[in-house]
């Protein structure tokens, strides 16, 4: 039997996919139509902020902490200064995982215990997955919490309610009502250490990039009214409202959320403002979109970026997008994405894909991007727990902050930039952000990806993704969204 041509099988294979992308999105829209939320897919003004409550509040002071090393030592300070209460809601916890490490370790368990001998420590987290097919199990997760609690004063609730093949998956640390962290660190080893510095040295096991925040100011209270509501919901116990905090700075910060309807009492409909927040800031976007994410499954945030990528706003338009080498799951789907916006690119280098590796004495190791972060025009930034796929944007919960503080956000572009291509901030600062993508991002990627296929040692951590094709994947990609994501 006759072979069929590679470019026939491939253009197949293009055209199956956009019908079936198409199918997603379509499924998309008439869920949110129907759960009252189709501004979330199609804002109908073009202010940046999500619509409705929490408003962006004033008064805030927020610091982005880059990486497990930085992220971990301001969150032990942080509670082992609470004067009244710790509320932490996370995917899972790890008891025995170093948060500091050194002479003067400081573990996760024994830090809760300890401050939970004077206040109250409220610890949330997803019950895990009911299939045993899926990391962490039911069983997983219950004697990790017997293990946080035996012998202390440790509350523990686990939260089994999830639509099939979803999670909790929000990060968020309230001490006192006063400070809040909010990012994609998980204070966990579960398939990875979240612990790393951001030089990433190869440490012959996968290292780990990651980024959270903390929140000083009035934003502090929706994100301790958020665990209050899902804590209420699942032991039945009403946390004390409080005021929120008085002014702590100049920043706007809006807490933005997804919730899926049929999950808690008062959140009936469900809650999609972490899509309406990239929908607003991609739809405005004027001279670049940079974003770190462990996933990138959504073909309507695609469409979007697909959409710049045909009619870009300006000739120096840029597009650069940070992903793992190898996600945990759905790499098909990533792939299937990134060959869309290819396509749109067709061949004027306005976008790139690329990913990091830990590198130090000659040495390469695997580097999991699980950073979750979202940049445009160095006017908008989001940093939370929500990954660009229809999981956390539809189905999962999830947390992410979002500020437009024009200082703050050009500052975290400077330092993961500094970061990635290993040069001083100082450096790309003086640099035009195009230029710094097409005379750095691009060189660098592109000459390690060619160094990996010749065999050579790597010389630099960044690295273009590799195996990316015009039509590469097209069809696997979005047949998950179909089945099972929303």
């Amino acid at each position: 039997m006759p072979a069929f041509p590679e470019s026939l099988v491939s253009r197949a294979d293009a055209i199956a996919g956009a019908g079936v992308e198409e199918a997603v999105r379509r499924k998309h829209r008439f869920r949110l139509r129907r759960l009252g939320h189709a501004d979330a897919l199609a804002p109908p003004d073009a202010r940046i902020w999500a619509a409705g409550d929490p408003e962006p509040r004033e008064g805030c002071s927020l610091d982005v902490l880059v990486d497990g090393a930085e992220a971990f030592g301001v969150i032990v300070a942080a509670i082992e200064q609470a004067r009244e209460f710790v509320h932490i809601a996370g995917w899972h916890v790890a008891p025995h995982l170093e948060l500091v490490r050194g002479e003067r370790p400081r573990v996760l368990g024994a830090l809760l215990a300890e401050v939970a001998q004077r206040i109250d420590v409220r610890v949330l987290v997803w019950a895990g997955a009911p299939v045993p097919i899926f990391h962490p199990t039911r069983g997983e997760v219950r004697r990790a919490v017997e293990r946080l609690k035996r012998g202390t004063k440790i509350r523990c609730e686990t939260d089994p309610r999830e639509h099939p093949f979803h999670c909790h998956h929000e990060k968020i640390v309230v001490v006192d009502g006063e400070v809040a962290f909010v990012g994609g660190i998980d204070m966990t080893d579960l398939a990875g250490d979240r612990f790393d510095v951001s030089e990433h040295p190869a440490r012959r096991r996968l290292g780990w990039h990651d980024v959270t925040t903390r929140i000083q100011g009035p934003a502090v209270r929706d994100v301790a009214d958020h665990f209050a509501l899902r804590w209420e919901e699942l032991t039945g116990e009403e946390l004390v409202a409080r005021a929120a905090p008085s002014p702590a700075g100049q920043t706007r910060v809006q807490v933005v959320r997804t919730i899926a309807d049929g999950m808690y009492r008062r959140v009936p409909r469900g809650e999609f403002r972490v899509l309406e927040s990239y929908v607003r800031a991609i739809r405005q976007a004027r001279r670049f979109i940079y974003l770190e994410n462990q996933f990138l499954w959504s073909p309507g945030i695609v469409a979007l970026l697909a959409d710049k990528l045909r009619s870009p706003p300006s000739e120096r338009f840029r597009i650069v997008i940070l992903l793992p080498a190898k996600a945990n799951n759905g790499q098909d789907d990533t792939s299937g994405q990134l060959s869309v916006l290819v396509a749109a690119d067709d061949g004027n280098d306005r976008s790139l894909a690329a990913t990091i590796r830990s590198l130090s004495g000659g040495r390469d190791d695997p580097l999991y991007v699980h950073a979750k972060v979202g940049i445009v025009d160095d006017r908008w930034l989001t940093v939370g727990s929500a990954n660009l796929n229809a999981h956390s944007l539809m189905n999962d919960t999830e947390m992410n902050v979002v500020t437009d503080d024009p200082e703050v956000v050009r500052m975290t572009r400077l330092r993961l930039w500094a970061e990635h291509l290993q040069v001083a901030a100082e450096t790309i600062a003086a640099e035009d952000p195009a230029t710094a993508i097409d005379e750095r991002w691009r060189p660098i990627a592109l000459e390690q990806l060619r160094r990996l296929r010749d065999g050579a040692p790597a010389t630099h951590r960044l690295l273009a993704m590799p195996g990316m094709s015009r039509r590469s994947r097209r069809l696997l990609g979005p047949l998950v969204g179909l089945i099972d994501d929303g």
